[in-house]
């Protein structure tokens, strides 16, 4: 089942790539503004032996790891402390609902106006994003607490901390997990989009500068860096959740299919 789901991805992406190559050589469009599949595998290849790419590309995994642990950290420790106490959660249920439709790309302007074009200003957006992935996720986690299995280890006097551990722990972790994988997609998506709209070093601002110098090969070529960039976390952020939930019914189910 696996092999014959690989082989028909396969064929989809040959497909597309060929779609690709004969829609501008027919003439539907314009190679000026959407190259052959060709051409950008030249262009990428010239990236990928250019050092300045690397560079930029470890400038984006930069902010997106740093920005990405900042956000998880603070969203499982707030989640969690928010959840279990009543009053705090009452007191924050407003202010969260607030803040949390607010767009990222929002904080731009405040981004620049306070650190410029450096790290700073990408971090702020990429955690301010998935920030709120992971805190309504472990929030939902703890709400799931069987109530019956809390007030049998109160029963048996496991402490505070023991009940986070045996109890509260296991029932949010797949939530958790599904924060984090949230997460991480978002963080690149700011990432990406910090570095293009504000210049800050990386990939987003490679492809603005591949974009106004009209180099339109290179700029596809960057933008499918991006792409498997995205796919490469994605599959990483599902095989993590997957060992970190192996003993989860829903992974076992998965796995049996």
């Amino acid at each position: 089942m696996r092999g014959t789901n690989a082989l028909l991805g396969a064929a989809g992406l040959a497909a597309f790539l060929a779609l690709g190559e004969a829609v501008p050589r027919l003439g539907l469009v314009k190679d000026e503004y959407f190259p052959p599949t060709s051409r950008i595998a030249d262009a990428l290849a010239t990236e990928l032996a250019d050092e300045a790419f690397w560079t930029a590309l470890g400038d984006t995994l930069t902010g997106w790891a740093i920005g990405l642990t900042i956000a998880v950290t603070a969203g499982i420790l707030a989640g969690v402390l928010i959840s279990v106490t009543p009053y705090l959660r009452e007191a924050t249920a407003s202010t969260i609902e607030f803040l949390r439709p607010i767009p990222s790309v929002a904080l731009i302007p405040l981004a620049v106006l306070l650190f410029g074009t450096e790290l700073r200003s990408v971090l702020l957006l990429v955690v301010y994003a998935s920030f709120w992935q992971v805190l309504v996720q472990v929030m939902y986690g703890v709400r799931d607490v069987d109530p019956v299995a809390e007030e049998t280890a109160r029963s048996y006097g496991l402490g505070t901390w023991a009940r986070v551990r045996h109890v509260l722990w296991p029932t949010a972790l797949p939530y958790v997990m599904t924060g984090v994988r949230l997460a991480a997609a978002v963080a690149l998506i700011l990432a990406v989009t910090a570095e293009l709209v504000i210049g800050a070093p990386g990939l987003g601002a490679r492809i603005a500068v591949a974009q106004t110098s009209q180099a339109v090969p290179e700029m596809y070529a960057l933008v499918v860096v991006t792409g498997l960039l995205g796919l490469l976390i994605n599959v990483g952020a599902r095989t993590v959740e997957r060992r970190a939930l192996a003993w989860h019914q829903s992974v076992r189910g998965e796995v049996a299919v």
